[in-house]
């Protein structure tokens, strides 16, 4: 493809060996607009085209999405006006997004130096005035995910499915149709309120809809139903963050630990979260942990 040409969704596909849909989705988390064709398509630069094959190398390389689109947000916001994004390197290390220039490496979301010790990593502050800072990302929430019984049939009537049918119905729907989603967890909860993954799910959903309150609600009552499930108390510590109550937070991720010290993304949200209250020793030992749980789970790097 020449540096002056245009592709349709539809040729990037075929270039990246993707599903259209799947380019869609890499623009919006690369924060790519797409100029219109002439019959309205979206149509992708050569410079674009390279911004969505390095989107697709970090999502196969297991850097959560999330952590995609804040990569490349916080770059924008780093990088001077006349550096081209396409200008600079960016690959996964375990899974955050790195940029490397040559001369330094720091991670693309929170603008932190990243130093090598003899094959140990420690992240450091940047000086502002060479890197400015972007906040810190952290993991996500997570979906709590159960065996149940199969759909049933679409000629079923509501009253007649019970709670985990429900539950079932309600996890197939969240990719298209989280709304729709969020009701049949609802109905599920009709049916068992004690339903913890209902809760935890249900949960999630709020969250990322921005109902933050509704969501802490089902949070705490996820952790009621289910207190020694971790992705309680992690999805929780999340929320409270969002919700500016740090020390609360804390005390979530430890809880979540407590019950599963190799949840790895806790550690790692805890790390950032100490850190950034000063807590440095604390911080330094939950990012390592981190890390080697990161680096196991990858099957080492």
């Amino acid at each position: 493809m020449e540096a002056t040409q245009r592709c349709s969704a539809r040729e990037a596909a075929r270039i990246l060996r993707i599903p259209e849909s799947r380019v869609l989705r890499l623009a919006q988390l690369g924060g790519l607009t797409p100029e219109p064709g002439a019959s309205g398509d979206p149509q992708f630069t050569f410079q674009q085209m390279v911004l969505l094959r390095t989107t697709q190398g970090l999502l196969d390389a297991g850097v959560p999405p999330r952590r995609v689109a804040n990569a490349w947000a916080s770059l924008r916001r780093q990088l001077p006006s006349d550096v081209p994004l396409t200008g600079i390197r960016l690959q996964a290390e375990g899974r955050s997004a790195v940029v490397n220039d040559g001369a330094a490496r720091w991670q693309a979301e929170s603008g932190q130096v990243v130093l090598d010790f003899g094959g140990e990593t420690a992240v450091v502050e940047a000086e502002p005035e060479l890197l400015p800072p972007a906040p810190p990302a952290r993991v996500k929430a997570a979906t709590a995910l159960r065996e149940v019984p199969p759909a049933p049939a679409d000629d079923t009537e509501d009253a007649e499915r019970t709670a985990e049918q429900w539950f079932h119905v309600a996890a197939e729907l969240e990719a298209e149709a989280p709304d729709d989603a969020r009701d049949a967890y609802r109905h599920a909860l009709e049916r068992d309120p004690d339903l913890a993954d209902a809760h935890l799910n249900l949960g999630r959903l709020e969250h990322e809809a921005g109902e933050l309150g509704k969501a802490e609600a089902h949070y705490r009552d996820a952790v009621r139903c289910a207190p020694e499930d971790p992705t309680s108390h992690f999805n929780l510590g999340v929320l409270l963050e969002e919700r500016g109550r740090p020390d609360e937070a804390v005390l979530a991720y430890l809880q979540a630990i407590a019950r599963d010290p190799d949840a790895a993304d806790a550690h790692y949200n805890l790390g950032l979260l100490l850190e950034s209250r000063g807590r440095r020793p604390e911080a330094i030992k939950h990012l390592m942990t981190a890390r080697r749980l990161y680096d196991e789970a990858g099957g080492g790097s």
